[in-house]
């Protein structure tokens, strides 16, 4: 079992803050999983759906890069993802799947992932033998299926898209060995460590950065529910009211036995400003305030989530920055810091 303690101060803030409902408040723009990403509403669940998902088109952005369309079933309409390629594509590979925070491509118009906005991830794997999944929309899903279509955010049945109709179109099409791990920011980080204590066999590994993983306390619920309001939504239309068995069903702390044999990655920050807003060209006090409270809290539900995997002894890589607000410039960091477990995940 593998734990980098950096830092736990800043443990007793995120619990007052959850305490006094901060977070669960709305999330704030500018930081990832608090950017106010749109709603794009999905059409209305088909009545005869197609038979099965396919790869309407492919447009190559670059030698290196495409976006995919997909026509699916269980959404309903055409959902694009962009998938970063290795330069020896002809060689079989592993897949990455990256989910986004809240905005989910907002900043673009949802013309592509945040996180090709927000990092360098394709300068990042441009010399990885892997093939990066980028999802593209989503704004306050949790990448999950919802019990019903809601009014303003439409028909979500991410759950099944990712889990069922996209693998084995990637691996068809780019390549892929059938290997598959997960990863996420925020409202992705914990949705990512969902679907892979949902589905194990689909997944060998996951890093979730600045998320939270459980779903049992009632400030945590209204967390998720902030977040899904965020963009219009109600969450009682993803998983019901807080008593509906659907919380716990998606609850990755009460389902971390599905993590054993797992390579597992966490991290997070403690709130205070760091070196991304008080060192030279840092963007200043005004962010911190609007991003640390929130990472604050994943910082609470990080702990708690640690403490679960601690007490089932399932080993896991968990790092605590001893700075660092709710926002992309740490995630890219994180990104490099998670890669080697996510390597060996993916037997590369």
């Amino acid at each position: 079992m593998h734990r980098r303690v950096l830092a736990v101060a800043g443990t007793a803030l995120a619990v007052s803050l959850l305490g006094s409902g901060l977070a669960g408040a709305q999330p704030l723009p500018g930081t990832g999983s608090s950017d106010g990403g749109g709603a794009v509403p999905g059409m209305q669940a088909q009545s005869q759906p197609m038979a099965s998902a396919r790869i309407d088109r492919v447009d190559m952005l670059t030698d290196r890069r495409a976006a995919v369309w997909v026509e699916s079933p269980a959404m309903g309409r055409t959902i694009q993802v962009q998938v970063l390629l290795p330069a020896a594509q002809a060689m079989s590979r592993p897949t990455l799947y990256m989910l986004d925070g809240v905005s989910a491509g907002k900043e673009s118009d949802y013309k592509e992932s945040t996180w090709t906005q927000k990092t360098d991830i394709v300068d990042f794997f441009a010399d990885k033998q892997v093939n990066v999944v980028l999802p593209v929309g989503g704004s306050s899903s949790y990448y999950t299926d919802w019990n019903v279509p809601d009014p303003v955010l439409g028909v979500n049945k991410w759950e099944t898209f990712l889990t069922s109709e996209l693998p084995p179109l990637i691996d068809a099409r780019f390549s892929g060995n059938g290997t598959n791990a997960i990863s996420g920011v925020s409202m992705g980080a914990q949705a990512a460590m969902d679907l892979i204590t949902r589905h194990p066999d689909l997944y060998t590994g996951v890093a979730g950065l600045s998320g939270c993983y459980d779903n049992s306390q009632t400030n945590f619920k209204d967390a998720v529910r902030a977040t899904v309001a965020t963009n219009g939504g109600n969450a009682s239309n993803m998983w019901g009211e807080n008593t509906d068995p659907k919380w716990v069903e998606h609850d990755p702390s009460r389902n971390a036995e599905a993590l054993r044999g797992k390579d597992v990655y966490i991290s997070v920050g403690t709130g205070l400003p760091g070196p991304y807003e008080l060192g030279p060209g840092g963007s200043g006090v005004e962010s911190a305030l609007m991003g640390g409270p929130l990472e604050a809290a994943a910082l609470y539900c990080t702990t708690v989530f640690d403490t679960r995997l601690r007490a089932l002894d399932i080993p896991a890589t968990t790092v605590y920055r001893p700075y660092g607000i709710h926002g992309w410039p740490y995630w890219q960091d994180d990104l490099r810091e998670s890669w080697p477990t996510l390597e060996r995940a993916l037997g590369l």
